[in-house]
């Protein structure tokens, strides 16, 4: 298996922790604030949390809203898990400037905060657990270059443009078309909030407005899956490209309505998240940003040992 580490906001230790121990590590608690629980993406980071809480003895709380475009309902969650006093905390922001005041908030408390999956506009966070969203994207463009014959209309359908991960898988996937493949034109960029639903109705809509369209890139697991259920109730055949692997697209995949896909490794962010806040609270430096890793996949290296170990049913 991959080196698994885990992304997450500490929020401090307070006196429960000495220096250079964790004194009394079974009363040490990390909430995980993430920004989803409907993805198969979301319960493999919590497996990987669950693995990292399990192996350090101490006790973690997973939550995040019904549906990534609820980022009040997010601070919210955020604002009850630093009001039980936390020795650490964890963050996957929805939106990357909304959650900074109350993270000032556990930053007075010197609660160590770490980031995962998705970053924020600020150095409060002590470390960030995370895929390097912009490289991964332009592996995608890429990708779907190769599979169009380096011409021709494409467009994308990406989460949302306030999280980290939906501006750099948006702008990683644009910008390695503009500088790599200039004759691939993106002719259509559409948010759909992670949804399945409403991402396949934008698919739609962009197949009807743009006859000659070619692919679709879908960033995250609901906007692959959705686009690829858009394309067959269209009837036509596109090259779809998509982001994170879920049975869906694994399915998707075998069947050839997918192309391929950029996986993460959602249970190396989560076991990061709990490793990287109990190395806090021990009082040990931790480097600006973990990379966890991703890789492409299709049908010819799905059984590959090393990528069949970060996809997640």
């Amino acid at each position: 298996m991959l080196n698994r580490k885990v992304f997450g906001v500490v929020i401090g230790l307070s006196a429960l922790v000495g220096a250079s121990s964790l004194a009394h590590v079974e009363d040490v608690y990390i909430p995980l604030v993430s920004k989803g629980f409907q993805h198969q993406f979301w319960q493999a980071v919590k497996a990987g949390a669950e693995q990292g809480a399990k192996e350090h003895k101490v006790r973690i709380t997973f939550e995040g809203p019904e549906t990534e475009a609820m980022v009040d309902k997010q601070i919210d969650m955020l604002s009850a898990a630093l009001a039980k006093k936390p020795q650490a905390i964890g963050i996957a922001a929805l939106d990357s400037k909304a959650a900074i005041p109350l993270l000032r908030r556990a930053q007075a408390a010197k609660i160590p905060v770490i980031a995962f999956d998705s970053g924020v506009d600020s150095d409060i966070p002590l470390t960030t657990c995370a895929t390097d969203n912009l490289a991964a994207a332009a592996l995608a463009a890429d990708k779907m270059a190769q599979a169009i014959g380096n011409a021709g209309e494409v467009g994308v359908i990406v989460h949302d443009q306030t999280s980290r991960t939906g501006i750099d898988r948006r702008d990683g996937f644009l910008n390695e078309m503009k500088s790599k493949h200039p004759n691939v034109k993106i002719v259509s960029v559409q948010y759909g909030g992670g949804d399945h639903l409403k991402s396949a109705e934008i698919a739609k809509a962009m197949i009807q407005a743009n006859p000659n369209l070619k692919g679709i890139f879908g960033a995250n697991e609901g906007s692959a899956e959705g686009a690829a259920i858009g394309v067959k109730e269209s009837g036509k055949k596109l090259v779809l490209i998509g982001y994170d692997s879920g049975k869906e697209q694994k399915d998707d995949i075998n069947s050839g309505l997918m192309a391929g896909a950029i996986t993460q490794n959602p249970i190396g962010i989560g076991k990061c998240v709990v490793d990287s806040a109990v190395k806090a609270l021990k009082g040990e430096k931790l480097p600006k940003k973990v990379d966890t890793g991703f890789y492409w996949y299709d049908k010819s290296n799905m059984t590959d040992p090393k990528i069949a170990a970060v996809l997640y049913d």
